[in-house]
């Protein structure tokens, strides 16, 4: 990861919108607990629902995930931060 070597200045309106992408993110992923905790304790209450419940519970990582790298992705775009793949 490459770090920029100049101080960086924002004006609040950027700070506004980072701000504003880090509460989606974290807003977006909050569901999506809810959304697995609310399927185990179906599973739990309802054993005969754990199958159709199953596919709740699997969607819910790869949207964390890509809610997650979509915010690293603004926040290293505002910082000028460049990953190395």
């Amino acid at each position: 990861m490459d770090l920029p070597n100049q101080p960086i200045s924002f004006k609040a309106e950027q700070i506004e919108e980072l701000n504003r992408k880090l509460a989606h993110m974290r807003h977006d992923i909050n569901n999506m607990l809810s959304l697995i905790i609310a399927a185990v304790e179906l599973i739990r209450s309802k054993p005969h629902m754990t199958e159709s419940l199953v596919t709740t519970l699997l969607e819910q990582p790869p949207r964390i995930t890509a809610s997650m790298a979509e915010f690293s992705t603004e926040f290293e775009r505002a910082f000028g931060i460049e990953r190395r793949e």
